[in-house]
């Protein structure tokens, strides 16, 4: 028996639902644009295979019988979802879009600087961005992608790595003025700590590996570093930065690094995609970019000549080569 249920006869099962939502034969038809003979067939194929009767012929009409009505209310229903679920494949495809789950203080501090480049490359393409900050699972979800901090671990996912987390103590150069630049440790035990509340432990990791004691008290905790930094950069004290996020902030000297001891977390920052379904143009378009700002190989495809940046002319000239 189970053999048998690995060959489920699909289209008599799909023609079955039709023509039991429609009560027809004639409307199942229409509605599949093939003939009434035809889907009478298939739903004879279906009671061969089940073994039992599901509609009760009549010379100009047709009725469910017991066991058709019961089994239809069953399998409507999966029909329909089946092909909603198609149609959003099929509609995401056509937009076009990437869904990116990412977090707030990357997208603010780092990828929306940068983005509209991707957009020049690609005009066709959009990127749909998820900030929520849960763990990473793409089952029952519609996300294509996905930037992560970890060590590359991630279940039913491939995964590239970016950049490595190194963290350093920034604020504002108006609040380092105040305590004379910070020119010794020891200054920090006057200052303000703001803490990320999910990322408390990264001022103890600093404080370790540059050898600086903490001041004693909580400091202020904010709900994100997206908070926290904004709060350094607005002179309200020291916060723990991501270096490699920051680079914007620090060029323009909105921030300062008053110590200058990066340390290095242990985590990276990795871009994943799921293995459990196929992986769309767009999106790959979009991961060999993103691979291509950190100066790193392609993932899907091969750089033309001159094109190790994806500059904006050859990728609208679509020089872009599946690799092998």
């Amino acid at each position: 028996m189970a053999e048998k249920y690995r060959n489920l006869p699909l289209n008599p099962l799909r023609a079955f639902a039709i023509a039991a939502q429609y009560n027809t034969f004639t409307a199942a038809a229409n509605y599949m644009g093939i003939s009434q003979v035809a889907i009478s067939r298939q739903i004879t194929v279906l009671e061969d295979y089940l073994g039992v009767q599901l509609f009760e012929r009549g010379a100009r009409s047709v009725k469910l019988t017991d066991v058709g009505r019961s089994f239809s209310r069953e399998i409507i229903g999966l029909f329909h979802d089946l092909e909603l679920a198609t149609h959003r494949v099929l509609q995401s495809e056509r937009e076009q879009v990437v869904h990116l789950r990412i977090y707030p203080t990357l997208v603010h501090y780092w990828l929306s600087p940068r983005l509209s480049r991707f957009y020049d490359a690609f005009p066709g393409h959009s990127v749909r961005l998820d900030t929520t900050v849960q763990p990473l699972d793409f089952r029952g979800t519609h996300l294509d992608l996905a930037f992560q901090l970890g060590q590359g671990e991630w279940g039913d996912a491939r995964s590239r790595k970016l950049f490595d987390e190194t963290i350093d103590v920034v604020c504002s150069p108006e609040y380092a003025e105040r305590f004379n630049g910070f020119r010794t440790p020891s200054d920090i035990s006057r200052a303000m700590l703001l803490h990320a509340k999910y990322r408390r432990r990264e001022w103890n990791l600093w404080a370790d590996a540059a050898d600086v004691e903490l001041p004693d008290g909580p400091g202020m905790i904010f709900e994100s570093s997206l908070l926290a930094y904004g709060a350094a950069r607005d002179g309200l004290g020291l916060a723990i930065g991501q270096i490699d996020i920051l680079h914007d902030e620090l060029d323009s000297g909105r921030l300062v690094r008053p110590f200058m001891r990066p340390v290095r977390t242990g985590s990276s920052f990795y871009i994943v995609w799921p293995t459990v379904k196929s992986v769309s143009t767009p999106t790959r378009h979009f991961i060999d970019w993103l691979l291509g700002l950190n100066n790193l190989p392609a993932e899907f495809f091969k750089r033309g000549t001159g094109d190790r940046n994806s500059s904006k002319g050859s990728a609208k000239k679509t020089a872009l080569n599946e690799a092998p």
